[in-house]
């Protein structure tokens, strides 16, 4: 479920200095009179009430932009996917089998669904780290998985080589859990990647491991 934007439009905020220099130009020349200026205690009255109406109004809402921004920022069903993220960061370790092609692949859990349609959309859960076990990227920290067309060489060589099979490596299935061990040359090769203003979350020449969740086919692919 997306969260629209907050949009709050900015009210006039009347300062100290601005609620005195109103009250000041409603106050009565004098107050000597022995007798109370009815007007000018209700004006003053009235003055005092709206300061301290404004400043509470003001307080409620910055309470309420705060407690909007906190809940725009909050990933869905957070719990459970922190609970999921570690879970991948914990999994015991596994024998990679190794393809021709360089690429290792260990079967986390055999899934039983279909196959990964050629071409076509399917969602996924993953988290990728380096061969170090540093994590530079998961789908669970944005609490959604990624939907990616798999087998039409938009992704890296080894994660379609690794989920839709061939040259030894079975194919995985919906509900499949598989660790993918990423040569540079099934990945980004020689040159870096994930760079923005010359900073660059992955080195030239990295090799990378996958923990892939096939969580099912995109219900958008055209019939």
């Amino acid at each position: 479920m997306a969260i629209s934007a907050l949009s709050v439009s900015t009210p006039k905020i009347y300062t100290h200095h601005s609620i005195n220099a109103i009250a000041a130009s409603k106050r009565p020349n004098s107050f000597c009179s022995s007798k109370p200026n009815v007007n000018a205690v209700t004006k003053l009255s009235w003055y005092s009430n709206f300061a301290l109406g404004t400043k509470k109004w003001v307080f409620d809402v910055g309470i309420g932009i705060l407690a909007a921004s906190v809940v725009a920022i909050s990933p869905l069903d957070a719990e459970a996917t922190r609970i999921e993220y570690y879970a991948t960061v914990a999994d015991p370790p596994c024998d990679f089998n190794f393809a021709n092609s360089g690429l290792g692949y260990c079967e986390v859990q055999p899934g039983t669904g279909v196959e990964a349609p050629y071409g076509e959309l399917i969602n996924v859960h993953y988290t990728a780290r380096f061969a170090d076990g540093t994590v530079f990227d998961s789908s669970y920290k944005r609490g959604r998985p990624l939907t990616m067309r798999i087998g039409a060489g938009k992704v890296l060589k080894g994660l379609d080589q690794g989920i839709l099979g061939g040259e030894g490596v079975p194919p995985m299935l919906v509900g499949g859990r598989r660790k993918l061990y990423i040569p540079p040359e099934l990945a980004y090769g020689p040159e870096p990647a994930g760079c923005f203003s010359g900073d660059c979350n992955i080195p030239g020449n990295a090799t990378l491991v996958y923990d892939i969740n096939f969580i099912g086919i995109y219900s958008g692919n055209r019939k």
